[in-house]
């Protein structure tokens, strides 16, 4: 069961954003319930301390949490989607806000894609995918979009196929820059991974779209 979980960055109309597969359950963590109309979809539930969401109005169940605890409104809503059931998390908003809830955002995502869940981090213009070594990325993208892949870890035995500067199992540093900034070919896309835990990003092209 895919859920959505709605979280409080930017969000960009695409091609790429349309095509995703509709949700079983969409779970708004606080703020990000500002991108449902947008999105065209209905709010299972409303999870967070609702510290961002003055002028957001969604007719949905509240889950409300005091703001001094222990776990990102993000955190909160994974919680929700899980405990009702969700098999894959695709997180909406994910980029383009406050630095360090995007990389909670990534970390977290790594980390659910470590324990089995599929995930899938976007704004519409910037995409991520979790790469590890039992989760090998394959994508169909269009020619001439930049893609890079994050090491998070040191990583070894990367290799990646349908792109302008192709890999085969090499090993990257931790934080390298050698792995960004590639570009795709139009050809079919296969990223995997030997040892470590990265994460693959995808920029395309959009018309940013302004949230309350």
């Amino acid at each position: 069961m895919i859920a959505w979980i709605l979280v409080g960055g930017r969000l960009t109309p695409t091609p790429m954003l349309a095509a995703l597969p509709r949700p079983a359950l969409v779970v708004a963590a606080d703020g990000g319930a500002r991108h449902a109309a947008a999105l065209g979809v209905i709010v299972d539930v409303w999870v967070g301390d609702f510290d961002s969401s003055a002028g957001v109005h969604v007719d949905a169940p509240r889950e409300v949490h005091p703001a001094a605890k222990d776990e990102t409104d993000a955190e909160l809503a994974v919680r929700v989607a899980l405990q009702r059931g969700a098999t894959a998390l695709v997180f909406i908003g994910a980029f383009g806000g406050r630095f360090d809830h995007t990389a909670a955002l990534m970390l977290g995502g790594i980390r659910r894609a470590r324990e089995g869940w599929p995930v899938i981090l976007t704004s519409g213009d910037e995409w991520g995918w979790p790469l590890l070594p039992a989760s090998p990325v394959a994508l169909e993208l269009e020619a001439n979009l930049t893609l890079s892949v994050l090491a998070f870890s040191d990583l070894r035995g990367l290799s990646l196929g349908g792109v302008r500067w192709p890999l085969s199992r090499a090993d990257v540093p931790l934080g390298s820059g050698w792995t960004v900034s590639n570009e795709t070919t139009g050809a079919a896309i296969r990223a995997t991974l030997e040892d470590g835990w990265a994460l693959v990003t995808v920029l395309v092209g959009g018309t940013e779209m302004v949230g309350d």
